[in-house]
């Protein structure tokens, strides 16, 4: 994998449950010297494609842990009983390929169990990983689509030929812009300098991928309304940022999970349920 010459994937989302991972149904059953996996996973970047998975499960007769504790397992794709299929229809993130996962009696040595892993706090490491780079990835598209409305205004001529740049309305859109992308800027810049001091918490990964996405989503949306309707032709990337950003606020962690998060931290009461 660190040559590129394979390919993994993460399998935690299962069809009826994103935002509660805690429900899922894939189990891992100890038999000998092997566990044997049963369930399904949906929602998977590059599962149909990848070599092995990180498959996610609640494992039973497991030595030293209690049935039911959530643990990972190295499964590679070509095993018997192992299956995927692409999720077709999508109108975001249409360059990425999403796969669903199934396993029936999937047979795999106790060995690719993941000796460190042991309930929820294993995935979710991971995942504050993932949102701490989204976090950035958002405010690249929005400096996309900032740029963009921001040069096109400058050339759009609209009354008495002037450019739309000299409206005041446009100008407080652009200043708004700008305004939100550095926040955010500054906003992942301190995260960061936190990580670096190993100090950062969820709470912390919850406002910056929450902020951040919301931030780039507007902006998107606020761009594609100065370039009017050249804005949603493909001549320009604001459609296709709209789109995948409308999938950047849902995945890893969806806006109101992330806000009870933050919540939590604040009021030290759990919301969840």
């Amino acid at each position: 994998m660190a040559t590129g010459e394979k390919l993994g994937c993460f399998g935690l989302t299962e069809p009826d449950f994103g935002s509660n991972p805690g429900g899922m149904r894939t189990r891992a059953d100890r038999s000998g010297d092997e566990y044997i996996l049963n369930g399904e996973k949906m929602w998977i970047t590059s599962g149909s494609i990848a070599d092995v998975a990180v498959i996610w499960a609640k494992t039973y007769g497991d030595p030293g842990h209690q049935d039911g504790t959530v643990r990972g397992f190295l499964v590679e794709t070509n095993r018997p009983g192992f299956g995927s299929w692409d999720v077709h229809g999508k109108w975001s993130l249409r360059a990425s390929v999403t796969s669903g996962l199934s396993m029936q009696d999937v047979r795999i040595p106790a060995t690719n169990l993941l000796p460190e892993s042991g309930g929820l706090k294993s995935p979710l490491m991971c995942l504050n990983q993932a949102r701490y780079g989204i976090a950035w990835g958002g405010i690249g598209a929005a400096m996309s689509c900032y740029d963009t409305a921001r040069q096109y205004s400058l050339v759009r001529k609209q009354f008495r030929d002037q450019p739309i740049a000299s409206h005041q309305l446009v100008q407080e859109k652009l200043a708004w812009m700008i305004t939100e992308i550095t926040k955010a800027q500054l906003l992942a810049v301190q995260a960061g300098r936190l990580k670096d001091k190993g100090k950062l918490e969820p709470a912390h990964i919850s406002m910056l991928k929450r902020n951040n996405a919301a931030m780039a989503l507007d902006c998107a949306r606020l761009s594609r309304d100065l370039l009017g309707a050249n804005g949603i032709t493909d001549e320009y990337p604001i459609m296709r940022h709209l789109c995948n950003l409308e999938t950047v606020k849902t995945y890893e962690g969806t806006d109101h999970i992330h806000a009870l998060v933050i919540g939590e931290k604040v009021t030290g009461v759990a919301a969840y349920r």
